[in-house]
């Protein structure tokens, strides 16, 4: 179970850093609403990591293990090129869309209503950033691979999905502790973090699309031609 978490935890990281999910959950989180809609948008994020991870899981059970879980069978393979190549794909064009200057970065429109969302399309936002996004629903079909091909019992898939699913969190968990620990900063302190998460929110995706799917394409064809 040791080495199958520790292929999944830059797999977490990459989610946990996931700019726009945390700037929304900041902007959920400074509203009046905040204390409730906060920890149901991060539910719902937590929900939608754990029910893609869930259903790979089912898919692949421990069938991603070839005889004697010496190496990981073929299709995990080509999973992790496919899924690598279309990180890079993603980051090429992320790059490329970037703004020329910090001051032309624009958030989405829908951002600018979340004030407004209800407790139901505030749980519904958190799931849709996480399991319906590009790069989170990629990385976690590559770790839930990843833990199918170790050939784990089921509690230790689950556990280890947990862990997963934990790790891919903190980026949203951070914000909601300043709001509860911070005291009178939290405003001040969240508003910067916000800033320079929508600064370099361009920048950062593409280079984790890169690292990433540069990583999960040389482990996928490292298993293909073993």
């Amino acid at each position: 179970m040791g080495k199958v978490l520790g292929d999944v935890l830059g797999l977490a990281a990459g989610v946990a850093i996931s700019p726009l999910p945390i700037i929304a959950v900041i902007l959920v989180l400074v509203t009046p609403r905040g204390r409730l809609n906060g920890p149901l948008f991060t539910i719902g994020w937590i929900v939608g990591l754990s029910a893609v991870g869930a259903v790979m899981l089912a898919i692949g059970g421990s069938g991603g293990a070839s005889t004697g879980h010496q190496q990981p069978a073929a299709w995990v393979g080509g999973l992790k090129t496919g899924l690598g190549l279309l990180l890079v794909l993603f980051g090429v064009r992320q790059w490329r869309r970037r703004p020329t200057a910090a001051t032309e970065a624009q958030l989405p429109k829908w951002m600018a209503a979340i004030d407004r969302f209800t407790p139901i399309k505030i749980t519904g936002l958190g799931l849709a950033l996480s399991a319906a996004n590009v790069k989170n629903a990629s990385l976690t079909i590559a770790a839930a691979s990843s833990i199918s091909a170790a050939g784990l019992p089921v509690g230790q898939q689950v556990a280890s999905l947990a862990v997963f699913v934990v790790i891919g969190s903190l980026g949203l968990l951070a914000p909601l502790a300043v709001l509860l620990f911070a005291g009178e900063r939290a405003t001040s302190v969240l508003s910067s973090w916000k800033d320079w998460t929508a600064r370099h929110n361009a920048a950062v995706m593409a280079a984790l699309f890169f690292v990433l799917g540069a990583k999960l394409l040389g482990d996928g064809i490292s298993i293909l031609v073993s």
